[in-house]
């Protein structure tokens, strides 16, 4: 491959029209990436009303351990099972909002698996403010940006 100015305006031909297609479609990937935040807010809801479902129909108490290690995505717990296994849920526990490592808190769980376990009386109910929350704030700060995006669009000569 050579280099120098004559290499440089290959790949500026070569890229330019990949960045004036972004461009073109801008608005639409930002509409996109709304919805899509929209959507996975709403799985995420409908998962966890799943999993708390599941736990509901085979419930099971314990008092769990917080763990180091956990992060913004997973609190991880350690707790013992009825028949003497320690069990550390690979995905953590479900609605940790508030929980510190080192702290000792009461869990449910599903007999029949107990990976799926969750913070003793909290639910699904407790996701959905901070979810409608956070998709509120996606279409507050990215559908103006569309419409802005589309208008520009319209405005500009062709």
């Amino acid at each position: 491959m050579s280099t120098g100015p004559g290499a440089l305006d290959e790949v500026a031909a070569t890229v330019r029209p990949a960045a004036q297609a972004v461009r073109r479609s801008l608005p639409e990937i930002v509409l996109g990436f709304a919805i899509l935040v929209t959507v996975l807010a709403g799985l995420a809801l409908v998962g966890s009303a799943v999993d708390d479902r599941a736990i509901d129909a085979n419930p099971a108490t314990a008092e769990a351990e917080v763990l180091e290690g956990s992060n913004l995505f997973r609190t991880l717990v350690r707790f013992t099972v009825a028949n003497g296994q320690a069990v550390v849920p690979e995905h953590g526990v479900a609605h940790p909002r508030g929980l510190a490592a080192g702290e000792l808190v009461a869990v449910e769980y599903d007999v029949t698996d107990p990976e799926l376990v969750r913070v003793a009386g909290r639910s699904t109910a407790d996701g959905i403010l901070p979810m409608a929350l956070g998709v509120g704030v996606t279409w507050l700060l990215l559908g103006p940006l569309f419409v802005a995006l589309r208008r520009r669009r319209a405005a500009a000569p062709r």
